[in-house]
């Protein structure tokens, strides 16, 4: 594959670098270079200047607002926001179900989901995983019952992301428990606001609230917000999946993360002298690199296959594979390079109204709600386990 930057290529990136410096929020990024929590607002801004730009949803089909892009025009703007700050966007409707709502959903969702995705008016969430329902997804339990033109729902979500800032859900839902758990699956679009449904928080080892329990008590659900076919599921969450798992890689992400232990190294001392001059934590570095590299390489023959419009192939639990473990072993590095300013719990620093001094240099504050952060990127998206099965099988035919 030829990587090299032509000169469209080189004219893009300029073109990426002049919006991000004249519509880009400031204050976002000085917020991520300073590892503070985002807000919802935040979200919403870089989004809706995205939207504005005509670059929102830049890998569906030109028709329903994407770009056109190639494989290279996409790495370079991934690479370009991350560089200013720009935060790593929710995925739920722009990666997720909104290309689901393109392939398989009626004309009348896609008139009336698409729009408020697009310009992120509409925040989502997935409620895909269940108590009892984790890495073997497809033992969802929660039921969906036909009652007239309604669905009505019962049951139980976990680890569902920003569901407390979420508008609408997506849901995989059982609606025939007696035929092979596969085939009894059905994904329903769930109004957040509609009666019966109860958030709870679960704050996470970070110490931030991400993650929610998502509980669907006799919840009402038109039956029109049925996507797709009945019991036919299961087909349109692996789509969704395949998509999830690519966009997990964070290619951009890493390159930055790089560059903050790059700088972090510089500053930091060992023996006196600066740790980055020390041969074997450059030889660590340099193994880092290398395989970020690589998987570039590889995220760009993911996107080359996905530039056809149809589903990402198994590629893409490779880069979920190793994507997950470079952004572990990045932290990691960072961590190590703090050394004991890393070891003190400094919340303050992470909460946007903060004023305070932090323990040691400023720098240190973030790197170990990131490290805790990042235990998770192995598990969610399908754990490293399930995508060696998926592997095995889809690439080495074993």
């Amino acid at each position: 594959m030829d990587i090299s930057y032509s000169t469209e290529d080189e004219a893009f990136r300029q073109e990426v670098r002049t919006f991000l410096k004249e519509k880009f929020p400031a204050d976002i990024g000085k917020k991520a270079k300073a590892g503070i929590r985002f807000k919802k607002d935040d979200y919403f801004r870089w989004q809706n200047a995205l939207y504005h730009q005509g670059w929102a949803t830049p890998h569906w089909p030109e028709e329903h607002g994407g770009t056109g892009w190639s494989p290279i025009q996409s790495n370079i703007f991934d690479e370009e926001c991350f560089a200013v700050g720009a935060p790593r966007m929710l995925p739920f409707g722009t990666k997720l179900v909104g290309p689901v709502i393109i392939h398989f959903g009626s004309d009348e969702q896609k008139a009336q989901y698409l729009p408020g995705i697009r310009s992120s008016e509409v925040f989502w969430c997935q409620g895909f995983s269940e108590p009892g329902a984790g890495s073997d997804l497809a033992s969802v339990k929660t039921r969906a019952i036909r009652d007239g033109d309604d669905f009505i729902v019962n049951g139980q979500k976990t680890w569902t992301t920003a569901a407390h800032m979420a508008d609408w859900i997506f849901c995989l839902v059982r609606t025939d428990p007696d035929v092979k758990k596969q085939e009894g699956i059905s994904f329903l679009l769930i109004d957040m606001k509609t009666p019966g449904i109860t958030v709870r928080p679960i704050i996470t080892l970070d110490g931030d609230h991400h993650v929610n329990e998502v509980f669907l008590e006799d919840v009402r659900v038109p039956a029109e917000n049925l996507v797709g076919e009945l019991n036919k599921g299961w087909t349109y969450a692996k789509f969704l999946l395949s998509n999830e798992r690519t966009g997990i890689a964070g290619v951009g992400l890493c390159k930055q993360d790089l560059v903050a232990l790059s700088d972090i190294a510089r500053a930091e001392r060992k023996n006196g002298k600066p740790l980055i001059d020390d041969p074997l934590f450059q030889a660590r570095m340099s193994r880092l690199d290398i395989d970020l590299m690589a998987l570039e390489l590889t995220n760009m023959r993911m996107l080359v296959e996905d530039s056809g419009g149809g589903a990402p192939s198994a590629i893409s639990s490779i880069l979920k594979i190793r994507g997950s473990e470079i952004q572990q072993r990045t932290v990691e590095l960072q961590m190590e390079a703090v050394g004991n300013y890393a070891l003190p719990w400094q919340q303050g620093p992470l909460e946007p109204e903060w004023n305070g001094k932090p323990i040691g240099p400023a720098y240190a504050a973030p790197r170990a709600p990131a490290f805790y952060d990042r235990r998770k990127t192995t598990i969610y998206g399908g754990s490293t386990e399930v995508q060696k099965n998926i592997i095995s099988k889809a690439i080495l035919g074993l």
